[in-house]
């Protein structure tokens, strides 16, 4: 019989480390989607439609729609993981802001793009997973139902996704729309397929 899996606390200097890799990564992948007028999946893609609507900063957008999830965060899944994502969410609000002032395409194909953008977002989620944090909203959720269900937690965010993308008909063109879905179904089957308890449990 073999030994039950332990899992061991990742040390502060992981966490640092793995917090600025994970958050460059999804902000990079907006950087991706802003650049081709796409959107992103979740609460980021939220924050980017609204964005395009309001002419307000996504930064800012990201880290203002993300409030309403702490309180469930806090009582569903503890104040650890908590205060972890709160900074993940800062973190990334900030890159979102700096990046573009440090980053330019000459071209960017919209089908890469897309690519790019679900695949560096998917890595950068996941390593944020694996180290007690999210990037908040439907993350949180998803996260506490795979907790507690069994829910795989990359199939709670397409769900939201699907409705998300539904509202953006309405307010971007069909192709784009289209391009941004390809984004977010990457982003999604890749947490869905990857972040799996019987795989890899801990935080």
């Amino acid at each position: 019989m073999t030994e039950p899996h332990k899992t061991l606390s990742h040390s502060l200097i992981e966490d640092v480390q793995a917090f600025f890799l994970g958050t460059a990564l999804c902000a990079l992948g907006l950087v991706f989607l802003a650049h081709l007028g796409l959107i992103m999946g979740q609460t980021a893609g939220l924050a980017v439609l609204l964005s395009y609507v309001t002419g307000w900063p996504i930064g800012l957008l990201f880290f203002a729609v993300n409030l309403p999830f702490y309180a469930l965060a806090w009582l569903r899944l503890g104040p650890r993981f908590t205060i972890k994502t709160a900074i993940a969410v800062a973190m990334t609000s900030i890159w979102v802001e700096l990046f573009p002032t440090q980053i330019a395409f000459e071209h960017l194909n919209p089908a890469l793009g897309a690519l790019l953008a679900g695949a560096v977002t998917g890595l950068g989620l996941m390593v944020l997973f694996r180290h007690g944090a999210s990037l908040g909203g439907i993350g949180v959720l998803g996260l506490w139902l795979q907790d507690r269900v069994g829910l795989q937690a990359g199939w709670v965010q397409l769900g939201f996704d699907i409705a998300l993308f539904a509202a953006a008909l309405f307010v971007l063109p069909l192709p784009l729309v289209g391009w941004s879905l390809l984004g977010a179904v990457v982003v999604n089957v890749m947490i869905g397929v990857n972040h799996r308890q019987d795989r890899y449990i801990g935080r």
